[in-house]
């Protein structure tokens, strides 16, 4: 039995590219949304071409679509439209009338030249739920700059609070490993999405939804922002320990890195006798949390030499026995091996049109009765085209044929 999807009733009209937009327009998708991806004739998307690595082929040669492309496009469907052209501004002023849902993330005030801005599609689709992405947002005196991810962590405070103390070898501000902010830009746009639908379908009003990449990223210091809101203290960087707890931090082993997390006094003696020293169990200066945050520049390099006598599987064996929270620190080796990964599905291999199958990270959302469909690959540039101008609109073949020999298509 085929179960239904959950937003099988949706069609999205998306003029987003690179991250944050897609991002969003993917989790849309794979919840069963129509998702019309309108990308550039000729090149598409910008990470079409962010690689290596890219999608192999039968023979074992790149394909033209990144590893970057194929991590935020899953499931939707490419249309090539010449954006700056009045036919092109015409084709999508028609597809308007059909979706529910607009997503841009153009810079502030471009769409308007096209007659695409939200006041403009308005006017042909009153109920339409319209979405703008930018790295500032759409007022203030930095809506007009260029926001990306790198950037608006830097501003937005991520990276006053990740690296590693200044005071230690390494020591200074560093980004995350992943562009988070824009994954989290897309996540928060799509849970916007969901609700200004909602509200359509209880009142019958669209609206417009403001995303900033840097709105974002100062929601995103939840906690940390409001300590310093609180205390007027900024927090500083602590690497991979933590302000309040001793030991609570990374450690290395013969053989690798893990984490040990010691959130009380019973733990961390269980964490030293595994270790084979006792000793420090109940030592005057170390027998308490407060005492061992108070020494902890003598004590970690004592608990640091202990656990670098024994390999990774031991510490991970001997304290998941005894209740001391630990884990590794896995590479992606480790990670698609890991029997719990693995156990999930969370990798999954779908049929694609050049590269026979791609392997893809399945969306993570489980819902019992209506699924996340996962098993449609990204699209290849301008793959729908004539199924959505003619199919969807009603343009004939020879004049889909005239809009090719104009560059519109």
């Amino acid at each position: 039995m085929t179960l239904p999807k959950a937003l099988g009733h949706l069609r999205v009209l998306d003029l987003s590219r690179v991250l944050a937009g897609p991002w969003c327009s993917q989790n849309l998708a794979d919840l069963g949304a129509d998702v019309i991806k309108i990308e550039r004739p000729g090149n598409g998307d910008d990470t079409r071409a962010w690689g290596p690595p890219y999608a192999k082929d039968a023979d074992g040669n790149d394909t033209t679509e990144a590893a970057y492309y194929l991590a935020a496009n899953r499931g939707k469907r490419s249309v090539t439209i010449d954006i700056a052209s009045v036919d092109g501004q015409a084709l999508l002023r028609e597809l308007v009338v059909h979706c529910d849902v607009v997503l841009e993330n153009y810079k502030v005030g471009q769409l308007k030249r096209y007659g695409l801005d939200y006041e403009s599609l308005k006017a042909i689709k009153p109920d339409i739920v319209y979405c703008s992405v930018t790295g500032f947002g759409q007022d203030g005196p930095y809506a007009h700059r260029a926001g990306y991810d790198f950037l608006i962590q830097g501003m937005g405070g991520l990276m006053s609070v990740t690296g590693e103390r200044d005071d230690l070898p390494g020591g200074g501000p560093q980004k995350a490993g992943v562009a988070l902010t824009d994954l989290m830009t897309g996540m928060y746009a799509t849970i916007a999405i969901m609700a200004a639908l909602t509200h359509r379908d209880r009142s019958g009003e669209g609206q417009y939804i403001d995303m900033a990449l840097l709105d974002v990223q100062v929601a995103m210091l939840a906690n940390m922002g409001s300590n310093y809101l609180n205390s007027g203290k900024p927090p500083k960087r602590w690497g991979n320990a933590h302000p309040n707890i001793v030991p609570y931090q990374t450690f290395a082993c013969s053989d690798g890195y893990i984490i040990v997390a010691t959130g009380n006094d019973g733990q961390y003696q269980k964490f030293v006798e595994v270790g084979g020293r006792a000793d420090l169990a109940l030592h005057e200066r170390y027998a308490t949390n407060p005492l061992r945050v108070k020494h902890r520049e003598e004590l970690v390099p004592l608990l640091a030499e202990m656990v670098l006598r024994q390999s990774r599987a031991f510490w991970i064996d001997q304290l998941e026995a005894v209740g001391v929270p630990c884990g590794p620190i896995n590479n992606l080796d480790d990670v698609y091996s890991n029997p719990q990964v693995l156990a999930r599905g969370i990798v999954t291999e779908v049929p694609h049109p050049t590269a026979g199958t791609v392997k893809l990270v399945r969306n993570p959302m489980r819902l019992s009765a209506s699924p996340a469909d996962n098993a449609v690959a990204p699209p290849l540039l301008g793959q729908h085209t004539e199924d959505i101008v003619r199919d969807l609109l009603g343009h004939s073949d020879a004049e889909i044929a005239a809009l090719r020999a104009k560059g519109v298509l």
